[in-house]
């Protein structure tokens, strides 16, 4: 049916989460646009081919309104998704779409507690 969500997993917009990405030769620090158990989408200053492997650090704070926590997630994942952002004719960034691949139960519940908090 059209518009019927297909997602497997529950998604919210969320640009409030900071990323280290790294790309092979390509290191950045972004923030998420929208987050699930199985993914993120992020801008990136430059293009990322599709299915690059990429590691991340995504930075989720702690469950408690005044908690100053933060957990570190180390993840792995790939670009399953991704295109320029043109503006004025020139490309200002890119949009990425990445695929958690091998995400621990432990990042799981980590990632769907804190999903389950801003919904």
């Amino acid at each position: 049916m059209a518009g019927q969500e297909r997602r497997k997993f529950p998604r919210i917009h969320d640009e409030g989460l900071s990323l280290k990405l790294n790309a092979g030769d390509f290191d950045t620090i972004t923030h998420t646009m929208d987050i699930s158990v199985s993914g993120i989408y992020c801008k990136v200053s430059r293009e990322i081919p599709l299915m690059s492997r990429v590691s991340l650090v995504l930075m989720v704070p702690g469950p408690e309104k005044d908690d100053k926590s933060t957990k570190a997630l180390q993840l792995d994942g790939v670009v399953v998704r991704e295109h320029p952002v043109i503006i004025d004719g020139a490309v200002r960034h890119y949009d990425a779409a990445i695929f958690f691949d091998n995400l621990s139960e432990k990042d799981r519940a980590v990632i769907e507690n804190y999903i389950a908090r801003k919904k």
